[in-house]
Parts: C-alpha cells; structure tokens; sequence
C-alpha cells in the first residue's frame, strides 16, 4: 500500500488564495505606514459639513474643494481626460472609473494668521508626473459620478474627541448668530507620497468669536 504524501490540487489552492488574500489583507495598512513614513505634509480645504450634521458615528466622512469636479474643470489637463455626458446632457464630467492625478501647489502666503493655507490644485494628468518643483505634490484619484475620491473621504476618530469637535462648532455658531447657516472653516492635514497615495493626519478647526477667533488641531 502506497502513501502518497503529496497535497490535492484543492488543497494547495486553498492556501493559495489564504495568502493571497491575507497578502491583499496586509497590503493596505503596509502602504499607509509608507506614506505615513516617506508623504510630504500638505493641507486641503474641506467642504462645508451638514449644520445639523457634523461628525457622527466612529466612522466619519469627509469631502474636499478637490473633490467637486466644477472645481476641477477650467485646470490644464482637464481636456485630456476622458468624459461622459451627464444624465440631463447639460455638462460632461469625467467618466466614472478613470484614475488620474490632481498636482498641488503649495500657497505662497504661508504665515497668515488663522487656519493652515490649503494647497492649491493647478493641473490634472491621466499619467503620474516625475517632474515635480519641490513645491508641488501628486495626488492620485478616482472619478466618481460628479465627484473625485483620493481616498481621504472616510477615516475614525476617538469619541471624546469627535464630541470636543462638535462643541466647538456648536459653540461657534451660537457666537455668531449672524452666521448660523456657515460651518466656521476647517481644513485636513494630510501626507501624500511620491505615488500620489495620501493619509489623514490630523483636522485643524477655526471656533470662537469673529473677532477673537481660535486654532485647535485633532490628531486622527
């Protein structure tokens, strides 16, 4: 009698495709520790929360200027992307699947008083640009229909500080009464590598008074 010792196909592919997927598993946090290690530090302007609204739940969502596609229309390199006509056949926007990359410009004026300057968006590219001046950055996303993702949209944070958040912006328009209908400005600070891959690192948020205004930073 024979023993064979040597595993079914079925077998070898079931751990196959355990290591492949624990690979798929690990991949993610391994090039989030990269950017976080090797990124440049640069800021985006949020767009406006919900008043009523603000950051709910342990998992928040979060959009950008950059993420609008009317934002991004009258740049260089909007062109040369590929688009689809919208469902009414009034505006085109980019055709929903297709990667690209949005270059940033850091703000000239870096020391003005109040929130960190937001980076600037000045050309799109479908390829990754390698000639980059030391004040620009590459940020890589993905066309959504009306919208672009850079995967920045979606991050948690500690409950005590998210309540600490929304007391300040609570706060903030009780002080301003005459500006109730306005989230008071906050801004992400974000690392971006050389590929264009970024991650959150901490939101900066203006509260208080018009006239005696204050800069908190919340680490993520």
């Amino acid at each position: 009698m024979t023993n064979n010792t040597t595993p079914s196909i079925p077998f070898r592919r079931f751990w196959f495709t355990l290591l492949f997927q624990t690979a798929l598993i690990l991949a993610v946090p391994a090039q989030a520790i990269y950017t976080h290690i090797t990124g440049k530090i640069i800021i985006l302007q949020t767009a406006p929360l919900e008043p009523y609204n603000l950051l709910r739940g342990y998992s928040q969502t979060m959009r950008y200027d950059i993420s609008s596609q009317e934002q991004l229309r009258g740049l260089p390199g909007w062109n040369n992307l590929p688009k689809q006509q919208s469902d009414d056949n009034t505006v085109m926007f980019i055709k929903p699947g297709t990667h690209f990359y949005v270059i940033l410009a850091e703000p000239i004026s870096l020391r003005l008083p109040g929130l960190p300057q937001p980076w600037e968006p000045i050309s799109l590219s479908l390829k990754r640009p390698t000639n980059l001046n030391n004040n620009q950055v590459v940020l890589r996303g993905i066309a959504q229909r009306g919208l672009i993702e850079y995967g920045l949209e979606n991050y948690t944070m500690p409950e005590a500080e998210r309540n600490q958040i929304n007391d300040d912006l609570r706060a903030a328009r009780l002080a301003n009464p005459e500006q109730t209908q306005q989230i008071p400005p906050i801004v992400m600070e974000v690392k971006v590598d050389a590929w264009g891959n970024a991650v959150p690192i901490s939101l900066w948020v203006q509260t208080g008074e018009a006239n005696q205004q204050n800069i908190r930073q919340y680490r993520l």
